[in-house]
């Protein structure tokens, strides 16, 4: 079986670069958009402030490499790539903070980070996190994985849809369930072609329940209880809430075909 380009630096005419000479940065934008080729002509996803990127070389002041959290190739503007950084201890729990240059609510703000990023606790006072970097709020971390996927994916609830993002400034369908997934401890695959091979396949007889994937061709949606889908889509342009029922029948008239797969993860 060919391997898929979405997951591997080989290309056709190109020999695979060696492992060992790919070089590891840290991504130091709040968000870097990953592209398919370095004229920036389709977004592919998104990488978050802390994330990893395996870079196989830089030209044109575009790096074109490997996601360090899910294989993703692509490129990336090579500004926004730095040294890496000590491993990470924590991870943002809340869609959106920022870093403060001292434990002080007035104190100017300066990068925020989304939801995932992870950052590198130094030292923990009563309100604020040190890092490397400056300040977080205390509150806005968390060491350990989320209990729930479902209330991760809440938190995006109303945020825009924007093909290829994975943030609470922008998000697709696959992007929010990988998020949503990861917060919850279960690495889960950038698109949703391949987030469909993930779980188990429900039978026909199984009823949905909160957290269940509910896939169309190109598209995917987490279920909030047993009738009702959360799911970033072009339709309403954000992270919406409805009842499957009507999700079904509106994708259906509009040529996106029927539910192909129901998947559990536990």
């Amino acid at each position: 079986m060919a391997a898929d380009p979405r997951l591997t630096l080989a290309r056709p005419g190109e020999p695979a670069p060696d492992p060992a000479a790919l070089t590891p940065h840290r991504v130091i934008a709040t968000v870097a958009t990953l592209w398919a080729d370095p004229g920036r002509g389709r977004a592919v996803s998104q990488l978050l402030r802390g994330e990893g990127f395996l870079v196989a070389r830089i030209r044109g002041g575009m790096a074109w490499g490997q996601a360090a959290h899910d294989g993703y190739v692509g490129h990336v503007e090579a500004d926004a790539l730095g040294a890496p950084g000590p491993a990470p201890t924590h991870h943002v729990a809340v869609p959106l903070t920022h870093l403060y240059p001292a434990p002080d609510i007035k104190a100017p703000p300066g990068a925020a980070l989304p939801l995932g990023a992870p950052v590198t606790v130094l030292a923990m006072g009563e309100r604020f996190a040190e890092t490397p970097e400056g300040f977080l709020p205390r509150g806005h971390l968390a060491d350990r994985p989320a209990a729930d996927p479902v209330a991760v994916a809440e938190m995006f609830l109303h945020a825009p849809y924007l093909w290829g993002g994975r943030s609470v400034m922008g998000i697709d369908c696959s992007g929010l369930v990988q998020q949503a997934f990861r917060a919850a401890g279960h690495p889960m695959p950038r698109d949703s072609d391949m987030q469909a091979a993930t779980g188990r396949e429900l039978a026909p007889a199984e009823a949905l329940r909160r957290g269940d994937l509910v896939f169309w061709r190109g598209h995917v949606g987490i279920m909030r209880d047993g009738a009702t889908l959360l799911h970033a889509n072009a339709f309403h342009m954000q992270v919406a809430s409805e009842p499957l029922a009507e999700a079904e029948a509106r994708i259906a008239a509009s040529g996106g075909g029927p539910v192909i797969a129901r998947r559990r993860w536990a």
